[in-house]
């Protein structure tokens, strides 16, 4: 009898359906940022536009080897393959969601984010479509912000004397 008065008495919180993701950017970069920890050869996401020009621009920028899409059904899945050093050791040190759903970032092209000195890249949406930091700087562009991707660089770790 008390389960049925404490049941009644709590509040009814609407859950998402299962497979439903409230940020799918967000959700991408998780993917790649627990696979690449697990030391996986690749990851699958689900596809969509903006998901395929942020790969791109992964690619274009050295951190990941390819990307692809494989089509079932109605369903697209993009595959992203990443790309190991010859000492085994991972290209992306991390990646992480900048713009988000509650709190949108934009940047002018005067205020661009340097990520870690110059080893990172900012991934930017502005009017000319999905481009880093770099390209939004040089093109004289700025937008939004969407993620950080960061680099593991042993020059900075051996000064700082951790291995």
């Amino acid at each position: 009898m008390a389960t049925a008065v404490a049941k009644a008495g709590a509040k009814n919180v609407k859950k998402a359906p299962p497979g439903i993701v409230s940020d799918p950017i967000a959700d991408m970069l998780t993917r790649i940022r627990n696979s690449n920890a697990a030391r996986h050869a690749e990851v699958k996401v689900p596809a969509s536009r903006l998901k395929l020009e942020i790969a791109r621009v992964l690619k274009d920028e050295g951190y990941i080897a390819a990307y692809d899409v494989e089509a079932d059904g109605t369903t697209q899945t993009m595959r992203i393959i990443f790309k190991s050093r010859p000492d085994r050791t991972r290209v992306i040190s991390g990646v992480k969601r900048i713009s988000r759903p509650g709190l949108r970032v934009y940047a002018r092209k005067t205020e661009i984010p340097r990520v870690l000195g110059g080893l990172g890249i900012a991934i930017l949406s502005t009017a000319e479509g999905v481009m880093s930091g770099r390209q939004a700087l040089r093109q004289g562009l700025g937008g939004e912000v969407l993620a950080y991707a960061r680099v593991w660089a042993a020059k900075c770790s051996r000064m700082s004397g951790r291995r």
